[in-house]
């Protein structure tokens, strides 16, 4: 398993950052043993499903320096690991409900000396901060994903989209979106990686109010 796929899409990574992706799958095969944060089927294609997948957010949103970025529901790092990796001046703080989950963040951020990552064990509603962006990986519906982080958006806007949610999800999102009432810009990834796992996702952008 190699980062190819990923210089691929991403060619200008600098070594740093190639030496900090290529150690993901050594980093997750051993966390995984420990505590299972991603599905046995998924960890031999990590860098398709779960690197490249969390860098889609970034064909869509260059983030600044200086900017800060809550990710919500993050699992065991994603999207927000591949994204610090990929924008080391931006700040990540990664969130779940689930503590054994943020230890792995941890000690892969720590591994890797990701200087631009924090972590801890929250739900969104605890988080009394405002960000520029949120992320998150289809942690729920978009209906019931907004009334967590709705009030959690710096007001100055920097970006060439306005502070707001980058959100990954996949298949045919005509009801759910219909549903929760909100403005939605949709980008399908099959626009921007070829492989065929990116048929049916998307990032959804919502402006933050």
């Amino acid at each position: 398993m190699t980062s190819d796929i990923i210089v691929k899409y991403f060619p200008s990574l600098t070594e740093k950052q190639l030496q900090q992706f290529n150690r993901l799958p050594e980093l997750y095969n051993y966390w995984n043993n420990q505590i299972n944060v991603i599905s046995r089927k998924d960890i031999d294609l990590l860098f398709e499903r779960h690197i490249l997948h969390s860098l889609g957010i970034a064909k869509v949103m260059q983030f600044l320096p200086g900017e800060s970025v809550l990710d919500v529901g993050t699992g065991g790092g994603f999207p927000g690991i591949p994204l610090a990796i990929l924008f080391p001046e931006t700040q990540f703080y990664l969130v779940d409900s689930i503590g054994k989950k943020i230890k792995v963040v941890l000690e892969v951020a720590k591994a890797l000396e990701l200087k631009n990552v924090r972590a801890s064990h929250n739900r969104a509603e605890e988080i009394n901060e405002k960000f520029d962006f949120i992320v998150s990986r289809a942690v729920t519906r978009l209906g019931e994903f907004y009334p967590w982080i709705k009030d959690k958006f710096s007001k100055a806007s920097k970006n060439v989209l306005s502070n707001g949610i980058l959100y990954l999800k996949g298949g045919d999102l005509e009801e759910e979106i219909k549903e929760s009432g909100l403005q939605v810009k949709q980008y399908y990834l099959k626009d921007y990686f070829k492989e065929e796992f990116f048929e049916t996702k998307q990032v959804i952008y919502i402006k933050g109010k």
